[in-house]
């Protein structure tokens, strides 16, 4: 059993761990020419693919008023477009240019990725299984906290 000076120090390594996180995407950002938190946002659609502005309102916690500026400012980049929906032409769809997204980025992220690779090749089996248990765990633990507040509103 860890004792608590253990728990804390790890509780404030992984706080550290955040907030270096956040200056890392900011700094990203900015020489990609946006906000560290637009880039990261460009994220969900990279990974989620095209989606209404309304399904990228609710996977990003933004108000559609604020999705609709982060999309003009995405669009005025040429990083994504809007589509009619074939099927409701009162809905529209928000189509990333992955191709331009990811040419923008990989360069900034490249090297850090393959870093990361290699520390993780660095751990044994065991260690990358209790690794996983917790950023499983620990995201868990957040979307908790933001289905909790989010029922308060």
């Amino acid at each position: 059993m860890p004792s608590k000076e253990e728990i804390r120090k790890l509780r404030k390594l992984s706080q550290q761990f955040a907030y270096t996180s956040i200056q890392m995407h900011e700094a990203i950002g900015r020489k990609a020419g946006m906000s560290g938190t637009d880039h990261k946002y460009l994220g969900f659609l990279l990974q989620q693919g095209e989606m209404t502005a309304g399904e990228f309102s609710v996977i990003t916690g933004l108000t559609t008023g604020a999705v609709t500026s982060l999309i003009d400012r995405f669009e005025k980049k040429r990083l994504v477009k809007r589509q009619p929906d074939k099927a409701d032409r009162r809905k529209v769809i928000i189509v990333p240019d992955t191709e331009k997204i990811t040419k923008l980025f990989k360069p900034l992220y490249e090297d850090f990725q393959s870093g990361t690779e290699k520390q993780f090749a660095a751990f044994s089996s065991e260690e990358l299984k209790v690794l996983e248990r917790y950023f499983i765990n620990a995201m868990e633990m957040m979307n908790h906290k933001i289905d909790t507040i989010n029922q308060k509103q």
